[in-house]
């Protein structure tokens, strides 16, 4: 596997540990995600993941069912079996932003939207979340890359005013149209 490879991998761990400590919370929970419970963020990093591996041949098998934790292992583990394949993660293709890797999208894309995600889930089953520098410094070069798309149908809503000396956290929260 690939330094990337284990950068997602690192950051679904991290979703599998609260997962997996969330045995009798409020799934319907509403979530900072406008209209959309925890369970809806859990369906929703599976399903995206899922399909932008499913383009690029993976073979995850059906997709899984269950409890929010019981469809994220399955999950991981089919992501698992599909990344430790080096000549899949390092195979190029065209993306959105140019020419990409599996490796690439899954540890920049996939691994900011697992950390944004993580928060919303948390938020959604009365936790708290803190990002560290490395996080947060990840965050804003996915953001910064995102330019005007960020704002674009279904990714962030706009974003809040918060104070210019509110905690980095607060801001790139607000910067992604979610309140801290």
């Amino acid at each position: 596997m690939t330094e990337l490879t284990d950068s997602y991998l690192a950051d679904a761990d991290r979703l599998s540990a609260l997962l997996s400590s969330a045995d009798d919370e409020d799934w319907s929970a509403p979530s900072p995600c406008e209209g959309w419970s925890a369970a809806d963020v859990v369906d929703h990093v599976v399903d995206t993941q899922r399909s932008f591996l499913a383009e690029r041949d993976a073979d995850l098998g059906p997709r899984p069912s269950g409890t929010p934790e019981e469809v994220w292992a399955a999950h991981t583990d089919a992501v698992r079996r599909a990344v430790a394949d080096d000549a899949f993660v390092t195979r190029e293709y065209d993306g959105y932003f140019g020419r990409t890797t599996v490796a690439d999208t899954l540890a920049r894309f996939y691994g900011f939207d697992l950390l944004v995600h993580h928060w919303d889930i948390a938020r959604a089953l009365g936790r708290d979340v803190q990002w560290d520098d490395a996080e947060m410094d990840r965050i804003e070069t996915a953001l910064d890359g995102f330019g005007e798309q960020l704002y674009g149908e279904g990714i962030c809503q706009p974003a809040l005013d918060v104070p210019a000396d509110a905690p980095r956290q607060v801001r790139l929260l607000a910067r992604m149209g979610r309140a801290a």
